[in-house]
């Protein structure tokens, strides 16, 4: 029986054996790549170091291929600014090697990184809850342009936001965006608790 990590778009096989030297996937990945790659709501559950981005971006890349998806389609969410710069060089990577952009967009970010983000709509978008409501916000059109096409929203760390004020902004963030794209985005929740 094949794997569901079999079914991964081509270019992306290629470069996990290729360009990462990964023979197979960590068994969490493989369950989660059949619902992900089905567009299905999923919660990954993991301890840290778990291989939980992996078991999330993975499948979402394959969908972005082999479903050419246009424009900034994908959002990857974190409670805070420290862990996205963590993540900005792997996915870096993980994008780039299948000729895509990842865009990192918070506090710290400068008005001119910025502008190039809004005129490169990077296939994935890195932020806070907070740094999108302010593109949401803004009165400029550009950053709200940009969002029209989210397909799938990860949130990294999700328990961070259960139970607080915090997690009631994330879903009303989360339904702008969905009526922003008008469709259903697909969202995927990461966790080591």
């Amino acid at each position: 029986m094949p794997s569901p990590s079999e079914g991964f778009h081509p270019l992306l096989r290629h470069h996990l054996v290729n360009t990462l030297g990964w023979r197979s996937l960590r068994p969490l990945q493989e369950l989660a790549a059949e619902p992900i790659l089905q567009g299905c709501h999923v919660l990954v559950l993991a301890p840290t170091a778990g291989g939980k981005t992996e078991a999330a971006i993975l499948p979402t890349i394959s969908r972005l291929l082999a479903e050419e998806w246009e424009g900034t389609s994908i959002l990857y969410l974190c409670p805070l600014k420290a862990l996205l710069n963590n993540l900005h060089q792997r996915l870096e990577t993980y994008f780039g090697m299948v000729g895509h952009k990842v865009g990192l967009w918070h506090g710290d970010t400068t008005t001119g990184e910025r502008r190039r983000i809004e005129s490169e709509h990077p296939a994935c978008l890195m932020t806070t809850p907070e740094s999108l409501e302010v593109m949401l916000i803004s009165s400029r059109q550009e950053p709200r342009h940009m969002l029209r096409n989210v397909r799938v929203l990860i949130v990294d760390e999700i328990h961070a936001f259960a139970g607080d004020d915090r997690g009631t902004h994330l879903l009303a963030v989360t339904e702008r965006i969905t009526k922003l794209a008008g469709r259903e985005i697909q969202r995927i929740g990461l966790s080591a608790t």
